[in-house]
């Protein structure tokens, strides 16, 4: 899809042709310029040879049809994955890439052992939700929210992330509520700084997956700089500011992170914030075991005997290698 040729295109049209346009990319999901019928023709040809709306992808389904993933070969042959995950009630929520690769090499995650080729465009974050917002019209649905929670560090390619934001929430793009969008980050303090100051209601999560800085720094490298006490530190301030619910990702790897003095630390630790906690069952990528139901289960009731809020995260897409932690960009 070449929607990088879209300003040069429109040079010289009205702005109404603009809106006509980007209409028909980010709102109708059209796929092809010549079905574009208010266009003129000699618009429509132009488009056609200097903005192709084809996207390379191929599709994987799960066995229960709750989860899609595709893998999006860009134009420069490097590909990326993006997952779509349905729930009861017909609402769907995708989860995008902003980079191929990642440079935070967490020790859990399948993406970081990859290593960063490089960060993805706006348009290239955007071609992701394009293409599974064009699946969800032939059965006359829609995307209702986003996570950036795919392959990559958000807040490291935050400027591309935002655009791509502002697209996704635009009355004349796809419309989605800036409640209905979340980014995650495995810490960057500065990037955390930088959302509380936008103008967007989003919603932060912060991958924790550890109760001190002994056992975060044995699985996320950005640990050693950034402690618990400045990442905690960086959370007040944001809540201070956006008086904004925090979610706390922890993702429970057994004899690692999962023991009930840890379910204890963590909770001594988030006591009295405005913040929730989401439980991850690890999924396999090769490392490390997923804790038991048993010990997760104890883990949750600490939590919630603290008086911790908390919720546990429905495992999407194990069998398609697109759960958490599991999205590779490996062509197939």
């Amino acid at each position: 899809m070449e929607l990088t040729n879209l300003d040069k295109i429109l040079v010289g049209e009205s702005k109404f042709r603009k809106t006509q346009v980007e209409k028909a990319i980010y709102h109708d999901f059209t796929h092809d310029w010549d079905k574009v019928k208010e266009l003129p023709k000699e618009l429509r040809s132009k488009l056609n040879k200097h903005c192709s709306l084809d996207i390379n992808a191929t599709l994987f389904s799960s066995k229960d049809n709750l989860t899609n993933k595709a893998l999006i070969v860009l134009k420069d042959n490097n590909a990326v994955e993006t997952v779509l995950m349905r729930h009861s009630g017909g609402r769907n929520t995708l989860c995008v890439s902003c980079m191929i690769g990642c440079p935070m090499n967490c020790a859990f995650c399948a993406t970081g052992v990859l290593g960063l080729t490089r960060e993805l465009t706006t348009d290239e974050i955007i071609v992701q939700a394009i293409y599974f917002a064009r699946l969800l019209k032939k059965e006359k649905q829609r995307i209702n929210s986003v996570v950036f929670m795919g392959m990559g560090e958000p807040l490291l390619n935050y400027e591309n992330v935002m655009a791509a934001i502002r697209l996704l929430q635009s009355p004349n793009g796809f419309n989605i509520g800036a409640r209905h969008i979340s980014i995650s980050t495995c810490g960057i303090l500065d990037g955390i700084k930088k959302i509380s100051n936008e103008d967007l209601p989003l919603n932060l999560a912060i991958s924790l997956h550890g109760s001190n800085d002994e056992v975060r720094r044995s699985l996320m490298p950005i640990a050693k700089g950034y402690t618990i006490a400045k990442l905690m530190q960086a959370v007040d301030e944001y809540i201070k500011k956006t008086n904004r619910k925090v979610m706390f990702e922890y993702l429970l790897i057994s004899g690692v992170n999962d023991k009930n003095e840890h379910a204890l630390e963590l909770s001594k630790l988030i006591k009295n914030k405005l913040t929730f906690v989401n439980l991850i069952r690890y999924n396999p990528t090769g490392k490390f075991t997923p804790s038991s139901t048993k010990q997760m289960k104890k883990f949750k009731d600490i939590l919630k005997n603290n008086g911790i809020p908390v919720t546990t995260r429905y495992r999407f897409g194990l069998d398609i290698n697109g759960a958490c932690g599991q999205l590779a960009s490996i062509k197939k």
